[in-house]
């Protein structure tokens, strides 16, 4: 393991500082806009547009490495994003605070298309799952980091701005000064969803759904919490206990899908997300804080894995020359209802009150379940030659990193 990792050390430690800020910028800002008496449905759009902006991020960013490579890309990414939280600091509006969040989505997808194709340059078919299953645990761990740093000083003050932004600068110190080699460019290729649809709309259907409730997760769980209660601090640690859960679920799900149809797997994840979320939003205002953590926990466990688990099974109906094709379409899939999640549920918030955000989470799984159940596991199942494993998908379930990885066919020609 040592081994594998040493290539893309310097690279692993600056994800971690970076998704560190990332994690604390994601929490502050909920958390403030609720504060400064921003409506949910103004708290829903400034979550979308950072989904949106992500989207832009995953169209541009290939050109950006055509043109200037990796590093160079990291480095002006990572120098215009540190700048964003000192100016949500700064002017406290909601359709600045829109702008901004769209500006932060734009390179953060970028510095993922960066990190993940490094990372895939750097490792092969024998390594790749460890490395990426190092890469996942550091996401979900930093992130939970910093959800925790805003219990270090008041929201309404500059200071946590200021501590996100210091957190993404130096992010790319030790990239810029690694002497790892860099990887080659691979030209991306172009988008097809009636393709991508063709080869496993269950998988895109998945990332849809995933989208559309963990969107509205990221960016309405602090509304949700504050109609609970006034205490900030359970903020942080109910988005902990999620994320953690997301954490701990991941493998044990995923491994279960690689001896079984995946297909079934994703029905009970959906089935126990959707019981998790109907928990909540019926039991939330009577439960304390640890039945609150406990039933967050629970959601995350089911909740986060279903988008590994949807590309795991497209992944296991795709052709070599459709990896790229298909991997480019699931990301997009996830990132158009990670835009109309919060909108939605912010309307579903205001009809019903905060824990109506659950009630729409459960809604999208239920759906999600209801068309496996009626229309995926009724047809005739077209059995792979060879089953993805569900580690090797992790290269794609965070956020395009198969965007860059070469054609079979290429690789063998070598």
């Amino acid at each position: 393991m040592i081994r594998a990792i040493t290539p893309v050390a310097a690279l692993l430690i600056g994800v971690a500082i970076l998704l560190t800020g990332q994690g604390l910028q994601g929490i502050l800002l909920p958390v403030r806009a609720n504060l400064e008496g921003f409506s949910t449905v103004a708290v829903g759009l400034i979550g979308a547009t950072y989904f949106l902006g992500f989207t832009a991020g995953c169209w541009k960013g290939a050109s950006f490495i055509q043109r200037v490579g990796h590093v160079r890309v990291f480095a002006a990414m990572t120098a215009s994003a540190s700048a964003v939280p000192l100016l949500h600091g700064l002017w406290v509006n909601l359709w600045t605070w829109a702008l901004l969040r769209f500006v932060t989505g734009f390179c953060f997808a970028v510095l993922y298309v960066v990190i993940e194709s490094w990372l895939n340059e750097q490792s092969s078919n024998e390594n790749r799952g460890r490395i990426f299953s190092v890469y996942v645990l550091i996401n979900m761990t930093v992130l939970a980091v910093g959800q925790q740093a805003l219990l270090l000083q008041d929201p309404m003050q500059l200071h946590l701005f200021a501590v996100a932004s210091v957190l993404v600068s130096l992010a790319a110190v030790p990239v810029a000064l690694s002497t790892s080699q860099t990887p080659r460019f691979v030209e991306s290729a172009r988008l097809d969803f009636r393709r991508a649809f063709s080869v496993s709309p269950s998988g895109m259907l998945g990332s849809l759904s995933s989208g559309l409730a963990n969107g509205a997760f990221w960016s309405l769980v602090p509304v949700f919490i504050a109609g609970l209660s006034d205490e900030i601090s359970l903020v942080a640690w109910f988005m902990t206990a999620v994320v953690l859960g997301g954490a701990a679920g991941q493998f044990p799900l995923g491994l279960a899908s690689d001896h079984t149809d995946r297909r079934h797997v994703l029905v009970g994840t959906a089935l126990a997300g959707m019981a998790a979320g109907i928990l909540i939003w019926l039991l939330a205002p009577t439960q304390g804080v640890t039945g609150m953590l406990l039933l967050g926990f629970c959601w995350g466990v089911a909740a986060f894995p279903l988008y590994s688990i949807s590309v795991a099974h497209a992944n296991d109906r795709a052709e070599p020359d459709d990896y790229v094709m298909l991997s480019s379409a699931l990301l997009m899939m996830y990132g158009m209802g990670a835009v109309l999640g919060p909108f939605l549920a912010a309307l579903m918030m205001t009809w019903l009150g905060g824990s109506g955000l659950y009630l729409f989470t459960s809604l999208i799984q239920g759906g999600f379940v209801i068309y496996l159940v009626v229309f995926s596991l009724r047809r005739r199942r077209a059995a792979p030659d060879q089953t993805v494993d569900f580690s090797d998908s992790l290269t794609t379930a965070l956020t395009a990193s198969r965007v860059y990885e070469e054609e079979l066919a290429e690789e063998e020609s070598l």
